[in-house]
């Protein structure tokens, strides 16, 4: 219950934000930087570091992953759950960074 009402309280919290105050390419990506590292160097052997890809390959990567083109571990269940805009959003947030 308590996680239920810290997750409902973060939802409103970005709700009230002006928009030009959320970018919706950062919150996608911050989902990436979880195992690829926030800096583009992935800690573990197996994780790429993000920094190494310019946007368009992450981008073709990606929904190669999410249409099952290209074969992963959890990649292609996690990519499933982005259409092409929050794809590519994500992929400019990060190639903006310069990571």
């Amino acid at each position: 219950m308590i996680k239920r009402k810290l997750i409902v309280a973060g939802l409103l919290t970005i709700a009230a934000l002006p928009a030009s105050a959320v970018d919706r390419g950062e919150l996608l990506a911050n989902s990436c930087f979880s195992c690829h590292g926030y800096d583009g160097k992935a800690t573990g052997g197996a994780i790429p570091p993000l920094g190494e890809y310019p946007a368009s390959l992450i981008v073709s990567q990606m929904k190669a992953y999410r249409d099952g083109t290209r074969n992963g571990t959890i990649m292609n269940r996690h990519a499933r759950g982005y259409t092409d805009e929050e794809i590519e959003l994500l992929a400019k947030y990060i190639g903006k960074q310069g990571i």
